[in-house]
């Protein structure tokens, strides 16, 4: 859609009164047995499962992909009477993609590419736009962009939209996840305003972090974008994906976020379609709670191996 700036300056935030709201979330909800492992189960299909670092390898990866498609070991899935269950997606870089694709073959497992000089964004911006089209001939079905913040941080929305609505053309018909570093982005106003924006410039998912930021993603900002993405499907009709990515290693967090997910969005956002975790040691985390489950006995992490 066109830049709407009424719509834009229009958006504020009460930071007191978010902080207050996200202090209760944990404290409203208690999953437990059968309903904790159920939606521990829910969160594994919704993870972006991830390895973003300078010594990946494609061992590494090809280990990450097995563990994509089995993420749960096969005796607890048994005792849990479930089958199937593979995380939504893997996430690496792009020397890595032709690698995940090959080993993700004929699972219906989508590969996600980080692209556009991540994690800064700051290369020739050309050549930021070359990588997504690389990608995405790599075999990426899904590609996380990063904005420039400074657009964000001098009040310039239309360059941030039209450098968005660029990346997105880029895409084609790959799923583009724009991440908007909200650590570095100064207000929550702001993080309420760039959401918007993205969204309006055609972002299929917002997503909070790069992980590399000092602040990633945290509970006031997930309500924040989450009431954006409320606000622009209430007025236009689209859903929009959310990925909280950053941080979120525990179990008893993934079950937080998506209680928060349920209470803003509702339940059609309950899928991996417009909902992911950007992490990796989460998925070991869940893992072991549901052995605790299953057997009644604590795990140790060796036990659950990434790969």
């Amino acid at each position: 859609m066109a830049l709407d700036m009424d719509w834009v300056r229009a958006a504020q935030a009460n930071t007191s009164a978010i902080e207050r709201r996200a202090a209760t979330i944990g404290t409203r909800r208690s999953l437990k047995k059968e309903h904790q492992a159920a939606w521990l189960l829910k969160a594994i299909t919704m993870i972006d499962l991830t390895t973003l670092a300078g010594d990946d390898t494609p061992g590494r990866v090809r280990r990450l992909c097995a563990k994509a498609r089995q993420p749960v070991r096969e005796d607890i899935l048994a005792a849990l009477g479930v089958e199937g269950i593979t995380t939504g997606a893997v996430c690496v870089y792009h020397e890595m993609v032709p690698t995940a694709v090959a080993a993700l073959k004929g699972t219906g497992i989508p590969v996600a590419a980080v692209s556009t000089g991540f994690p800064a964004g700051l290369s020739p911006y050309k050549l930021r736009l070359a990588e997504i089209g690389e990608s995405v001939r790599a075999g990426a079905s899904e590609i996380d962009i990063v904005i420039s913040r400074r657009h964000v941080l001098t009040g310039d929305w239309q360059a941030l939209f039209d450098e968005v609505r660029e990346m997105r053309a880029e895409c084609g018909d790959a799923h583009m996840k724009a991440i908007l570093a909200t650590g570095e982005l100064g207000s929550l106003r702001n993080v309420a305003r760039a959401s918007l924006v993205a969204m309006m410039a055609g972002a299929d998912f917002i997503k909070t972090s790069t992980g590399k930021e000092s602040v990633n993603a945290t509970l006031p900002v997930s309500l924040v974008m989450m009431r954006a993405i409320r606000d622009y499907h209430e007025r236009t009709g689209y859903r929009v994906g959310y990925k909280p990515a950053g941080g979120i290693s525990k179990a008893k967090d993934s079950l937080i976020y998506l209680s928060l997910l349920k209470d803003e969005l509702g339940d059609a956002w309950l899928s991996p379609h417009l909902f992911r975790f950007g992490a990796s040691s989460l998925l070991g985390d869940i893992e072991r709670q549901l052995e605790h489950h299953v057997t009644g006995h604590y795990s140790a992490s060796y036990r659950h191996a990434m790969g």
